[in-house]
């Protein structure tokens, strides 16, 4: 599976972006999907998944209650919708998929990546 993201681009902190990532090759439906986003000199970081069906999903800690993630399978897009943004949200955002488990958590887990989207959040 093929995999675009977009929707980066610079916000002033409390503002919002929503994040697409396109798939295109197999079942979309097939394949958990998840978000990830990272700063250099650090680990990518887990910031949402969702499973196969759509109906469970994991937030991290750091944006719970302040980020969502879906999917459409009939349109094959997953989306992150980021509000209540912070200076600390800057970060290069990736969205990735895996069709061995039905819902993934762990980047390391995850087989197909996108390549990724810049997401800077001003003071």
């Amino acid at each position: 599976v093929q995999l675009q993201a977009s929707g980066g681009g610079l916000v002033q902190a409390g503002g919002s972006l929503r994040l697409s990532c396109a798939a295109s090759g197999r079942t979309f439906s097939s394949y958990a999907l998840g978000w990830f986003r990272q700063t250099p000199g650090k680990e990518r970081e887990t910031v949402a998944s969702i499973s196969r069906d759509g109906r469970s999903t994991y937030i991290a800690a750091s944006v719970k209650g302040r980020f969502t993630i879906s999917r459409d399978n009939a349109g094959t897009t997953v989306y992150l919708q980021m509000n209540s943004l912070k200076p600390e949200d800057t970060a290069v955002y990736y969205c990735a998929a895996d069709e061995r488990a039905r819902l993934r958590v762990e980047a390391s887990d995850y087989e197909y990546w996108g390549q990724g989207t810049l997401v800077t959040v001003s003071s």
